[in-house]
């Protein structure tokens, strides 16, 4: 008996602690997303601490590695991301539905890309952030084979440059290192796949 009451005493005890621990990873993943938001892609456990609110040594005791951490901050984005990722594709005509893809990808592109640039950095030390990158463009062709199926069975060149052109390494190329708004990033894609798509019926 007096075991089962220690037990039960000692149920909220350790929720308690689960809660307040599962709050600290919470504070600690969305301080690594603020600062990789605010150009620090590799801030100090010191930083990252104090940002979140919690003790340097809380850090360590939850994120016990990198790969840990990478994990919930990707999971922490998908989730941000997801109402993006579940636009629909419409329009009557395919390049109507092409334009659709265009304006996802950008809307994409901009919310992602300070943490995919703060990625790229780590990318070459982490397995899961390599496979979550290759996962990612996948995804994406996968949508623009989706949208112009003719391409991809008539035009193999024609489709590598467009699934090029509509990468987040371009778009970090245009928003990054040539300094364009995202308005004028976005008109030179429109213009850049209407150059390679100019001729298709």
């Amino acid at each position: 008996m007096a075991k089962a009451i220690a037990k039960a005493m000692a149920e909220p005890e350790r929720d308690g602690r689960r809660q307040r621990s599962d709050a600290s990873r919470r504070r600690i993943v969305e301080a690594m997303l603020e600062l990789a938001r605010e150009g620090d892609p590799a801030p100090s456990a010191d930083g990252v601490a104090e940002r979140a609110g919690v003790g340097r040594r809380t850090v360590f005791r939850l994120f016990k590695d990198m790969e840990s951490l990478y994990r919930e901050m990707h999971a922490t984005m998908i989730a941000r991301i997801e109402h993006i990722r579940a636009m629909e594709i419409e329009g009557e005509t395919w390049r109507d539905r092409f334009g659709c893809l265009i304006e996802r990808r950008v809307r994409l592109f901009e919310e992602i890309l300070p943490i995919e640039s703060a990625a790229n950095m780590h990318r070459h030390q982490s397995e899961f952030l390599r496979n979550a990158h290759a996962a990612n463009a996948q995804m994406l062709r996968d949508v623009l084979l989706f949208v112009l199926p003719k391409v991809a069975k008539a035009d193999a060149d024609r489709l590598e440059a467009l699934d090029c052109v509509l990468s987040i390494e371009m778009w970090r190329r245009l928003r990054c290192d040539q300094g364009l708004s995202a308005k004028a990033a976005k008109r030179v894609l429109e213009r850049t796949c209407q150059a390679l798509l100019g001729d298709l019926r």
